[in-house]
């Protein structure tokens, strides 16, 4: 079992990560019931973790109610969001409750910022069962909904009780969602991790494959790394946390102009938006050209896309521009960036000028 802190004072967790831990989960939830039920948000893709969940609440005399929604980015609306907090005011939800968020990216952000703003903030806890939440959405706090402008662009910062991650449910996911997660996993490298990168490099097919040693690496690599960000920059005050937005600018465009759905992951829109930065950089001299082709190679060679039209995506860039006037990150008019100067060195650029941007990607 691998126990990994996130330190931020009074509103500190931990992240606990073992392999059958979702068959144990109620070692670490019964103290966290007082004695009341416990109200579990999933969705109809993980009904069999439910039963696993449930069932280990039952043994530890822990009564829970199951909410299951339908999944797909779709349910991270203002008309789920309304049903679920209402859902949960019928049950007696109290501020001193915590709510199971079981699920992917999408159960976790919702029930997350549901409880963000149930009676001014209540707990939750995030079992994450995607390798896209695990390595990254459940931890670090950022919750959201989406909107007609754009994606998580209504939401609120509040931070998991606890974070139980069991790798052995990845066993159940399709390989493409793997994949997606895959992209979260790749960036710890990208940001400032050389060496993770070339581990990456040499271990992905494994992790893919279902390797359970390169899975827990992976995994544990990942949120140790976020941890240490989140503990620097939790509200993204410094630009240190921003860092972890790489690829999103792009990838985010990308999953505006699919429609938000199924057409384009968000791990997969991600991988082209990296893909992207880095041919960006490597365009303005900031990168080497062989790092970005390295990249662009590495996303390639195991299924990701690594541009536009690898992601499906016919869109004008005059298009995608303005889907990217729409970012959350806008700030007075200017829209940052993450470029890189080579792999494993992304930072911050707040002067690109989205007409640059424009050429970039008519080009």
């Amino acid at each position: 079992m691998t126990t990994i802190p996130v330190s931020l004072g009074s509103r500190s967790y931990d992240v606990v990560i073992e392999a059958g831990l979702l068959a144990r989960a109620a070692d670490w939830l019964a103290p966290l019931s007082r004695g009341r039920k416990m109200a579990i948000v999933t969705d109809s893709n993980v009904l069999p973790h439910l039963e696993t969940l449930q069932t280990s609440l039952s043994a530890a005399g822990v009564e829970s109610e199951a909410i299951v929604l339908n999944p797909g980015e779709s349910t991270k609306s203002w008309a789920q969001l309304e049903a679920l907090t209402d859902r949960l005011l019928d049950l007696g939800i109290e501020r001193g409750d915590h709510v199971i968020a079981l699920g992917g990216g999408v159960i976790g952000d919702l029930v997350g910022f549901a409880c963000a703003i149930l009676k001014r903030g209540c707990g939750f806890v995030q079992i994450p069962t995607t390798l896209l939440a695990q390595v990254d959405s459940s931890v670090g706090g950022k919750t959201a909904i989406n909107s007609r402008a754009g994606k998580n662009l209504i939401g609120a910062f509040h931070q998991p009780a606890l974070v139980l991650i069991d790798p052995q449910v990845l066993d159940t996911l399709p390989l493409r969602q793997v994949r997606a997660g895959y992209a979260e996993v790749v960036k710890y490298g990208l940001i400032d991790d050389p060496e993770f990168f070339d581990w990456c490099e040499a271990n992905a097919a494994a992790l893919l494959a279902g390797d359970p040693d390169a899975r827990v690496y992976a995994i544990a690599h990942s949120v140790g790394a976020k941890a240490r960000i989140v503990a620097e920059d939790e509200r993204e005050t410094t630009g240190k946390r921003a860092l972890l937005n790489l690829g999103h600018t792009f990838g985010h465009a990308l999953e505006a102009e699919a429609g938000f759905s199924d057409r384009l992951l968000h791990g997969e829109g991600v991988a082209a938006g990296m893909a992207l930065a880095f041919q960006y950089s490597a365009t303005h001299d900031l990168a080497p050209a062989a790092d970005a082709e390295r990249v662009a190679a590495h996303l390639r060679a195991i299924g990701l896309p690594d541009g536009v039209a690898a992601a499906g995506i016919s869109a004008s860039a005059d298009v995608l521009v303005d889907h990217m006037l729409h970012d959350k990150k806008m700030d007075a008019g200017t829209l940052p960036f993450l470029l890189a100067r080579g792999i494993g060195r992304t930072f911050l650029d707040k002067s690109v000028d989205l007409a640059d941007i424009r050429v970039f990607l008519a080009a």
